[in-house]
């Protein structure tokens, strides 16, 4: 089949390629600042890399996208899907990146802290398939004082969802609020397993992914740097050895 029949939607097309959103992508549209192959564009129209789109006369040139790998600090309230139509309080919306990018994996909605996004598909599969290798940690609030008993009990595994949660890390650090480290992804699993023992989860917090750190404001993001880049490839790695 011709390039030029395969083509994609303009606007998805600079948003690709890191020019634009695309819902900006459509206002360039609207406003008639776009070129392809010298003649004004309509909505909906689809190009190729071959095409010369220019905006304002400029030549916008194509580049391989480069890889976008954010922590950001997810409020409680925005929801962590890339379902803008649906969800008005999405993470995707919340953070308006000029390029697009995706969580890995959820926090859920009254759930605050860590999350990462990236639009990178090798490394969210890669922590996906690792997801019962790796450390989560939380700070969590209850409703009651948390006792020796139920320390116990949350470290040694609790009966939920038809399956017993895995020995983990448990230490009070207030009276009501303990810090714990999960290698598992069950939904919404420390809310349930403080229902199990007849308390109520007031506030969450996650604070880290394996060797990333939350250190930034509510509602703010920042890119990770070269070392967390590297020690995270480098856990990942190793995962993937358990996992063979």
């Amino acid at each position: 089949m011709d390039e030029k029949q395969e083509g994609v939607r303009l606007n998805k097309y600079l948003s690709e390629i890191g020019h634009c959103s695309r819902r900006a992508a459509d206002k360039l549209i609207d406003a008639g600042r776009i070129q392809v192959n010298g003649q004004k564009v309509v909505m909906g129209q689809k190009v190729s890399p071959r095409d010369r789109i220019e905006i304002d006369g400029i030549l916008i040139e194509d580049h391989q996208e480069q890889n976008v790998y954010l922590a950001f600090n997810k409020p409680v309230g925005i929801v962590c899907t890339t379902d803008t139509r649906v969800e008005k309080d999405n993470i995707i919306d919340y953070i308006n990146y000029p390029s697009r990018i995706f969580p890995i994996g959820r926090l859920d909605k009254p759930s605050e802290g860590l999350i990462l996004l990236t639009n990178d598909g090798d490394i969210v599969n890669k922590i996906l398939r690792a997801r019962n290798n790796h450390e989560k940690e939380y700070i969590v609030t209850v409703n009651k004082p948390v006792t020796t008993e139920f320390v116990e009990k949350m470290a040694n595994g609790i009966p939920i969802l038809d399956t017993v949660t895995r020995k983990c890390f448990v230490e009070q650090i207030h009276k009501k609020q303990f810090r714990i480290v999960l290698t598992q992804g069950l939904n919404r699993q420390i809310r349930r397993m403080c229902e199990y023992l007849d308390y109520r989860v007031v506030k969450l917090k996650r604070t880290r992914i394996m060797n990333i750190e939350l250190n930034l404001g509510v509602g703010k993001y920042r890119d990770l740097t070269k070392k967390e880049l590297n020690e995270l490839n480098s856990l990942l790695s190793d995962s993937k050895k358990h996992l063979n």
